[in-house]
């Protein structure tokens, strides 16, 4: 299937507030994950899979660390072109600023279908007829080449991404409803009562014409709005009777909003058969690929000194587990110290942090000011 005329929209513009500490130093597509890679990594990766042909970053915090990532990491794919927006011609330029180093100020944005309006210049440019619309913290392997026949076939103003889960767990997405012909009748951000048990994965081919239309509908109009793509724009489009169909999205898929989803979700890859297998993940963080060790149950992205206890944790490349330490169903990031005969369990030990204490869960203060719990896959 040609992507010829999608144009891809990655939003990375999110504070992250509710990931707590782990957003302290850095923006939230940059988190580690996984050992191997960061959040960012596999949407770009997703891109590079499907012959994206362009991919324009949508970013706003802490943009010259996230854009020298990307243009380090992803920047030399030739099927797949990075645009930065208002920034690409000062980036691409001999005096481009380098990390840590602060880009022009983007307009304020108060959800996410203003990034889309902000950008509409590089978006809607000329040749692109669809818009592939990704977020920078969702962790999923997939090629986006089916939806894009399915999408064109059926005719549609609007393809999303859809996934069947517990329905108990549906009030902390999208939930969709379809009919027996996947057309969508319904989406509801964050149901209190669900109805379905099919949710939105986040990630939709929207046809830029309607876009655009649907868009302008919003801005002109006299009633108030959440400036918000899953909130406003697509059930905008519902409501209209728009032709907004559904597209089963197989095998696994997680939105890393919370520090407990992050926790949980990293535990999940450690599954057998694995929801991602290691040699599948992105690969951007310094180091080896990380190995994963069925006598631990881990996936590890440094080597460990004996008379260490390791189970079902994830960790990274650049940690260091002392003698005697215990690491039970844990996460240690990059920088991290497990002092010498500490223990920690359910938790997750910070980059940079030097444990000397026992830990056991997620502290409060570990935990962003809002959080949920993450449902089985």
């Amino acid at each position: 299937m040609s992507m010829d005329g999608v144009r891809g929209a990655l939003l990375a513009g999110g504070l992250g507030e509710r990931m707590g500490p782990l957003t302290a130093r850095t923006c939230k597509p940059l988190v580690p994950y996984a050992a191997s890679c960061r959040l960012v990594d596999f949407s770009l990766a997703n891109a590079v899979r499907s012959g994206l042909p362009e991919v324009v970053l949508l970013s706003l915090h802490r943009e010259s660390d996230l854009v020298h990532h990307v243009m380090t990491h992803w920047d030399y794919h030739p099927g797949t072109r990075l645009h930065f927006g208002p920034h690409d011609e000062l980036l691409r330029g001999d005096d481009a600023p380098g990390p840590g180093r602060t880009l022009p100020a983007r307009p304020t944005e108060r959800g996410t279908a203003d990034a889309l309006l902000a950008n509409a210049e590089h978006l809607f440019a000329p040749g692109a007829s669809d818009l592939l619309v990704q977020h920078a913290d969702h962790v999923y392997v997939f090629d986006y080449r089916p939806m894009v026949a399915a999408h064109r076939a059926s005719g549609a103003h609007c393809t999303i991404g859809v996934q069947r889960i517990e329905r108990r767990y549906v009030k902390l997405f999208g939930m969709v409803e379809v009919d027996a012909d996947l057309r969508v009748r319904a989406l509801v951000e964050k149901p209190s009562d669900p109805t379905s048990d099919l949710i939105f994965t986040a990630f939709c081919l929207i046809r830029i014409d309607a876009l655009r239309e649907v868009l302008g509908d919003l801005t002109a109009g006299d009633d108030p709005w959440q400036h918000d793509i899953s909130r406003d724009v697509l059930p905008r489009m519902i409501a209209q009777d728009r032709p907004v169909r559904a597209f089963p999205v197989p095998g696994y898929w997680a939105d890393i909003g919370t520090v407990d989803r992050y926790h949980a979700e990293q535990l999940k890859l450690l599954r057998q058969p694995h929801p991602i297998p290691p040699d599948a993940l992105p690969r951007t963080l310094r180091s080896a690929a990380p190995r994963f060790d069925p006598d631990r149950g881990s996936l590890l992205g440094t080597e460990l000194p004996g008379s260490t206890v390791v189970e079902q944790s994830v960790l990274h490349p650049g940690c260091r587990i002392e003698r005697g330490a215990r690491v039970l169903r844990s996460v240690v990031l990059p920088g991290a110290t497990v002092a010498r005969d500490v223990t920690v369990r359910d938790s997750i030990v910070l980059a940079g942090e030097h444990l000397t204490t026992d830990r056991h869960g997620l502290a409060l203060s570990l935990l962003g000011p809002e959080h949920g719990s993450a449902p089985p896959t």
